[in-house]
């Protein structure tokens, strides 16, 4: 395990790192530093993340960035630390998580002003790694990377991804795989977890609660701490209407996150962890992926609802700042947390309006839902039904009859024009419209499997394109036909993912 007081390599290759959170919340952080890299080789870098970042792109791929982005070196302007925190995982409660195999290498303010984390993920064993390795294997985190590019061009909020770097190392899991680190840039790494872990463990809840406003909300700072307009109460309304906003664009979109922990659920409404993740084929509510989520907590249709009772236990941290009068503080929380579900409903049918090109805001609420069932009873594709609407509209119907049947989808068509219809709607234009919203390319999940595969054995090829088709989720092109087809039967009747601890 590699020591805080050893000599640490150092490196200039990547500056103008800052440390806020280590300085402000130093009970929460232990400095630390990766492990050694026997043969770091870079996979993959994101140039425009970098850009954005006010990086030196080329200095990434010097022998001294690769250093740092695998963790084998420690920017010279930086303090790494391995960040505590405490989680509910598949509801049960664990008082000590942390940073088991990841360093927050330090915070970037990028070329618009913005404070990011830049943290590496797998870069060896930390004081909280709890008996794990602390390593990753290249599968894993080219998933992230992938997936979390993918969401960014779909406009989900989320983690990005700057780079994957092979580390030379063996990594037993099934088997021997080939280690690689992530290196993630984030709006924040707080977590639900990180204030169960606060209010569990002495007098830092409040500057956490106030940095976490400083750094996400800062128009609250303003706010008085205690009576009217407390602002931990804003607190609690502003996560809980980005939450509500962010579950409903994953439901949009037939991402199933498969690990939906308190420590997976981020006070800035971001998307972090690309474990156990996939994306839908077929619209099932019901729809596994996570081969640990054995009684399906986490599946597709239920994220809403999870969502909801991790905001409960980011409420329960808040108490004792919203009101020194347990009574008080409930009463506040409980009327807060009944907004989630107002919330979620108009995002989600705000969003499926637009998809179906009624509106932006949300009209035609039997349209919807009819349309919703019948994709489910056919188990029809879910991103490319409406595509295929948008095609119907257009005069083809051919894409739309390969996923239902016409004679179920006859009834409820004539609907829709009528909607459209009653909304002056012109049919060609809302097409046109509908394709702007709708993605034709997502990472279908053999499709991402078969890529992985091949670059588990040293075959990148086949990840470079499907990163290219689905950074490019909304532009037709003929030769990324492929590319829109949801994955044989046999294949999803067995597929599952895992989270690659």
């Amino acid at each position: 395990m590699a020591a805080t007081d050893s000599p640490a390599r150092t490196s200039d290759a990547i500056t103008g790192f800052e440390s806020t959170f280590a300085d402000e919340l130093t009970p929460l952080t232990v400095e630390w530093r990766g492990a050694d890299v026997p043969d770091p080789r870079l996979l993959v870098a994101n140039d425009q993340l970098a850009a954005s970042l006010g990086l030196d792109v080329d200095s990434l791929r010097t022998e001294d960035g690769i250093a740092i982005l695998s963790g084998a070196a420690v920017p010279a302007d930086g303090k790494p630390v391995a960040t505590a925190y405490s989680g509910h995982q598949f509801g049960g409660y664990a008082p000590l998580l942390g940073d088991g195999r990841a360093l927050l290498l330090g915070e970037l303010v990028d070329v618009e002003g913005r404070r990011v984390d830049l943290q590496l993920k797998g870069s060896g064993p930390t004081p909280f790694s709890r008996g794990g390795d602390g390593f990753a294997v290249v599968g894993p985190m080219l998933r992230e990377y992938l997936v979390s590019e993918a969401m960014h061009a779909l406009g989900v909020p989320t983690t990005r991804s700057l780079a994957v770097v092979a580390t030379g190392r063996g990594i037993h899991r099934n088997g021997v795989e080939p280690g690689a680190v992530l290196a993630r840039v984030a709006a924040s790494h707080l977590r639900v977890g990180t204030f169960e872990f606060a209010a569990r463990n002495g007098s830092v809840l409040q500057p956490l609660a106030d940095y976490a406003v400083a750094r996400h909300y800062p128009d609250l700072a303003e706010v008085p701490t205690t009576g009217g307009g407390n602002r931990y109460a804003k607190l609690l309304e502003r996560v809980v209407e980005r939450q509500a906003a962010l579950v409903a664009q994953w439901m949009l979109v037939g991402f199933v996150h498969g690990v939906m922990n308190t420590d997976n659920t981020t006070i800035s409404g971001e998307t972090i962890d690309y474990g156990p993740c996939a994306f839908i084929d077929a619209f099932d509510p019901a729809a596994v992926f996570s081969s640990i989520d054995h009684g399906g907590r986490y599946a597709f249709g239920n994220q809403p609802a999870v969502l909801k009772w991790n905001l409960a236990r980011f409420a329960e941290t808040l108490l004792t700042l919203i009101s020194p009068t347990p009574d008080d503080a409930i009463a506040v929380a409980t009327a807060t947390l009944s907004t989630f579900d107002a919330h979620y409903e108009r995002h989600l049918y705000d969003g499926l309006s637009a998809k179906l090109g009624l509106a932006d805001t949300f009209v035609e609420h039997e349209v919807i839902d009819d349309l919703l069932t019948l994709l489910a009873a056919h188990r029809a594709d879910w991103t490319g039904a409406f595509r295929a609407l948008a095609e119907e509209l257009r005069g083809r119907s051919t894409p739309l009859d390969i996923l239902l049947p016409r004679e179920a989808s006859t009834p409820w068509l004539a609907r829709w024009r009528e909607a459209l219809a009653r909304h002056g709607r012109d049919e060609a234009a809302t097409a046109d419209a509908m394709d702007r919203v709708n993605p034709l390319y997502i990472p279908r999940n053999h499709l991402v499997d078969e890529a992985l595969q091949a670059a588990n054995d040293g075959d990148l090829a086949l990840f470079a394109e499907l990163l290219d088709v689905v950074t490019n989720p909304f532009e037709r092109r003929v030769e990324w036909v492929k590319y829109t087809s949801p994955a044989p039967e046999e294949f999803n009747s067995s597929f599952q993912t895992f989270c690659g601890t």
